[in-house]
């Protein structure tokens, strides 16, 4: 595979990319990196207030940046039909599932539907909106849509009699969980894409170890307290952490059922394809989360 050069990308004039929690994070770069294309970038978010001041950031390092924002909620799921309904698109080239919560410190906590927030925002909430976005990818000509894992998530444990951690509720081990069901999610969408005969691709990026104290300050997002030696030398600010993503949105040689993560360790470094293996590559896994996914939501991705 040719070499990527994260700081010289590839022109996306007339591409239209959706990024989930687009206005902070690892989203938010993603977002400035994309909108320097010449692609319209649509930052999808529940603030808009947040979401303004995400493109108004953008547009001061981007200044002819094609941006908008949809209001979007992964946490309500009877709300997503309507942020797509919403889109005045004709076609998707991609979307970067991209936004999730980690509640540190806090006891469990349901959404109105009933289903445990953090399972519900970070999973169960893209599963839903791919399903509704599928005809706006399915009109492009070679849709993508790349999900964000994480690190933490290729060693996590899923109970898949308590996928809404009823019985032994963590923070930290139900994010990583999430993390864990979305990247599963992802490999059996492609597999499911590749049987219908689909254009469109699915491929997983993860970030590797992205810290905010390590991230270059923007106008929406200030300076935060550095991090000495020798966090640098081991971890990433979370613009780096943004580049497996971007890759996975832009790279013409990525194709279905791959991930991108950082190229040292995994933890930092330029993007790189990895190997897919373990519960990664767990098949039957996979199809028991996509089925459990089903149930709990009420939509087939791929119909």
């Amino acid at each position: 595979m040719s070499h990527w050069d994260v700081h010289h990308l590839p022109r996306a004039d007339g591409k239209t990319f959706l990024v989930t929690g687009g206005n902070a994070g690892i989203g938010y770069f993603a977002a400035e990196q994309l909108a320097g294309t010449g692609a319209t970038v649509l930052l999808g978010s529940r603030d808009a207030a947040k979401a303004d001041a995400a493109m108004t950031s953008i547009r001061s390092l981007v200044p002819d940046a094609k941006l908008a924002h949809l209001p979007l909620d992964l946490s309500d799921l009877s709300s997503v039909k309507s942020s797509v309904d919403s889109l005045e698109a004709g076609r998707l080239d991609a979307v970067v599932c991209n936004a999730g919560v980690l509640l540190e410190n806090q006891p469990r906590r349901e959404t109105a539907e009933g289903h445990e927030l953090t399972f519900a925002t970070n999973h169960l909430g893209h599963f839903v909106l791919v399903h509704h976005l599928m005809p706006l990818l399915e009109a492009a000509d070679a849709g993508r849509v790349v999900t964000t894992g994480s690190f933490v998530g290729k060693s996590a444990e899923l109970d898949l009699d308590d996928l809404q951690s009823k019985r032994d509720h963590q923070p930290k081990r139900t994010y990583a969980r999430s993390k864990l069901a979305q990247m599963l999610f992802a490999f059996e969408l492609d597999r499911r894409l590749r049987a219908a005969g689909s254009t469109v691709l699915s491929v997983v990026d993860h970030p590797g170890g992205a810290l905010d104290s390590l991230t270059p300050a923007r106008p929406a997002h200030p300076a935060p307290e550095r991090r000495k030696f020798p966090a640098g030398l081991l971890l990433q600010g979370k613009e780096a952490g943004a580049w497996p993503a971007v890759r996975a949105v832009l790279d013409p040689a990525v194709r279905g059922g791959e991930m991108y993560g950082p190229r040292v360790f995994g933890l930092r470094g330029e993007p790189r394809r990895e190997p897919v293996r373990g519960k990664l590559a767990d098949t039957e896994l996979a199809a028991r989360v996509w089925a459990a996914s089903v149930g709990l939501t009420g939509v087939e991705v791929t119909q």
